[in-house]
């Protein structure tokens, strides 16, 4: 029985919401952000670099109060207002490609992230997690919510639709040609009827923001034991998310690009790789794998497919199902000695929206040995991973839709 709830948005001005919005920090370059920084004042990159201010890189406790100063600031200056009734908010994107993303941004429970109705797929660095919590107890906002997965519900698809027939509150293209639109639910039967609908799920799924996610729970149990009138109700109690349905969810895969053969000849390599696989050498035509346990591999010029050979359907769990749990554990480990995924400097990462011609490219500058492609994984294993208590590599999934930060913000 997730429980979500309302909550007073603080939100940009219709006339300069496009401007305002921005993509997460640490995907731009160094050059982007300068530029971006350099001629939109209104960006909400002001907020999370308050340094540029003053030309210089802050970084730890001071750069979050400077954070809360930015974000004060932009308050008073009548950029952002927070709206006077709890709402909902049906949010819609609709990207380059044409795919439509329709969900609602509500602020749920961390309660429910410790009692495991809003699961996870994904593990958390702790690092990583304490630093957010840190970062929000200081700034006291959440600019950017999680993405959350919930099984296509006719009731909330038919509000979703109902309230798209009216007046948006927002509808701004950003400069990637991604066009999103806003609109607020703030009518009470409405709003109970969306609740409702919520409780009578199993679980939610976390698909994106996992970290957020995490930290926002350590937050919520740091305020609560520092709390002696704790009621529940506390702001600490909830995080921002965005709340899609299962059909709209779009995950395209991770592909790898590695450094060396961990000290084999190609020859060697491939007498390896042939215990577990069926190699067929396809020359110069590039290959993308179409089913499950299928890889594409691009080495020294050539492109290669691989089946996994039937003797190694040995699964016992949905993780070792996965094909990126399968690269992992038949060729980057055990032949190409990687065990590290996260931090080791022989592995890089290319989104699945790239085609295997990006793969060869990589390949052929010499920056990387030899490229692997995979099939994407689905939502049912996505869930079934998650239900099971496992978590799936790092890069195991690239989710769309890719939120912007600054167009609701949840106070704390």
């Amino acid at each position: 029985m997730p429980k979500i709830i309302p909550f007073k948005a603080v939100r940009p001005t219709r006339a300069i919401v496009g401007l305002v919005a921005a993509r997460p920090y640490q995907s731009y370059t160094i050059d982007e952000r300068e530029s971006r920084m350099a001629y939109n004042p209104y960006s909400f990159l002001h907020i999370v670099n308050p340094g540029y201010k003053y030309d210089q890189e802050v970084i730890g406790e001071e750069r979050y109060k400077l954070v809360k100063n930015r974000y004060s600031e932009f308050k008073e200056d009548g950029i952002f207002v927070q709206d006077i009734k709890p709402s909902f908010y049906v949010y819609k994107i609709v990207n380059r490609h044409g795919q439509e993303f329709n969900g609602i941004v509500a602020a749920t429970s961390a309660e429910d992230y410790e009692n495991d109705l809003i699961r996870k797929h994904e593990d958390t660095i702790a690092k990583r997690e304490e630093t957010f919590k840190s970062y929000l107890q200081t700034v006291g906002f959440n600019a950017e919510p999680v993405l959350l997965t919930y099984p296509d519900n006719t009731v909330i698809a038919s509000i979703i639709n109902d309230t798209q027939k009216g007046h948006a509150e927002f509808e701004f293209t950003m400069t990637y040609r991604d066009t999103h639109y806003l609109w607020k639910i703030d009518a009470d039967d409405t709003i109970a009827t969306i609740q409702k609908e919520f409780e009578k799920m199993k679980t939610v799924y976390i698909a994106d923001g996992h970290h957020r996610s995490a930290s926002s729970y350590l937050l919520y149990k740091d305020e609560k034991a520092k709390n002696s009138n704790h009621n529940g109700s506390e702001s600490y109690n909830f995080f921002m998310s965005y709340l899609i349905p299962e059909s709209d969810l779009v995950i395209h895969e991770f592909n790898r690009l590695i450094k060396g053969l961990n000290g084999l000849t190609k020859k060697e390599f491939l007498i390896k790789l042939d215990a577990s696989y069926r190699i067929e050498n396809r020359g110069l035509i590039p290959y993308k794998p179409s089913k499950p346990h299928h890889f594409s591999m691009y080495l020294d010029g050539e492109f290669y497919s691989l089946y996994l050979r039937k003797s190694e359907y040995n699964f016992k769990t949905a993780l070792d199902q996965l094909d990126a749990q399968l690269l992992y554990t038949t060729i980057l480990q055990s032949i190409l000695g990687i065990n590290d995924l996260r931090h080791d400097n022989r592995i890089s990462y290319v989104n699945g929206q790239h085609d295997m011609i990006t793969i060869k490219s990589s390949v052929d500058s010499g920056d990387y040995t030899v490229g692997f492609g995979m099939c994407p994984s689905n939502v049912e294993q996505m869930k079934q991973i998650a239900d099971e208590g496992l978590t799936m590599p790092p890069k195991s999934t690239y989710i769309l839709p890719k939120l912007r930060s600054g167009i609701t913000i949840y106070e704390y």
